[in-house]
């Protein structure tokens, strides 16, 4: 996955590790790695570890081919802080993580369709609410604090919706098109500088955003149980959100 901004590369990969426990309970992890490429400051020092998510869904229903009730799922995500966030010294680049817990409820819904050119169409639908806890901030951090800082952070509540449609035109090649929103809440920071020949204290809002997204992408499958998908999600700018192309590549195994 790699993300452009005009002063900002970054490069990270996100790996989905799922095993079935029973028949309708899952439990899984998500590990992330990162580097970020800077134009106008120090690059990361090296690939860097941000912040580790572990989740357990729980199946409601599954979907028959006559059935008019979706596959439907319940999930509990729980992000750990594990990725560096603050005392980032000289190297802000190096903030991978946001240093919070974060506890996401998520809503996952599929169903399919035989077209009348007898071609299958996948839909999905996913709705995943998430709420942080305050964190302790100290010197230079994700969160525009420079060196010299003691406070504290507040990350906002956010919401992601994801609708998404699969259309296979073979059995090997799948056309897919994600369109996404995400609402995130404000973050504040609240502090002071220990450094600073005044006393008074610093306050900072980063104030709410909301980012539409489409995520174009084609899918090719070797076997029925390993494929490869390239695509891109694109985000145009919008209240509080830059706009980006983030190119992506993932490969699908299932054993």
């Amino acid at each position: 996955m790699r993300k452009s901004t005009p002063h900002v590369n970054g490069f990270g990969s996100l790996t989905y590790i799922n095993y079935g426990l029973a028949d309708r309970f899952t439990v899984g992890m998500i590990p992330i790695f990162g580097y970020n490429e800077v134009s106008n400051g120090p690059s990361s020092a090296g690939i860097g570890v941000g912040d580790l998510t572990v989740q357990a869904q729980y199946r409601l229903h599954l979907f028959g081919e006559n059935s008019r009730i979706p596959t439907m799922s319940v999930a509990v995500q729980e992000t750990l802080p594990t990725g560096r966030y603050d005392q980032l010294g000289g190297r802000p680049s190096d903030g991978f993580g946001a240093g919070a817990f974060t506890t996401t409820l998520a809503f996952y819904s599929q169903t399919y369709f035989w077209l009348p050119n007898g071609r299958i169409l996948r839909m999905r639908f996913n709705v995943a609410p998430a709420f942080s806890r305050e964190l302790n901030v100290r010197d230079v951090s994700v969160y525009g604090t420079a060196q010299g800082f003691r406070g504290h952070a507040k990350p906002g509540s956010s919401v992601f919706v994801d609708a998404a449609w699969e259309y296979s035109l073979t059995q090997r090649w799948v056309l897919a098109l994600d369109a996404t929103y995400r609402h995130q809440g404000n973050t504040s920071v609240s502090g002071f500088y220990i450094l600073s020949s005044t006393s008074s204290d610093v306050q900072l809002n980063s104030g709410t955003s909301d980012a539409f997204g489409l995520a174009p992408a084609i899918e090719y499958n070797w076997k029925r149980n390993l494929g490869v998908i390239v695509g891109a999600r694109i985000i145009p700018a919008g209240r509080n959100t830059t706009a980006t192309i983030t190119p992506a590549v993932a490969v699908n195994f299932v054993h």
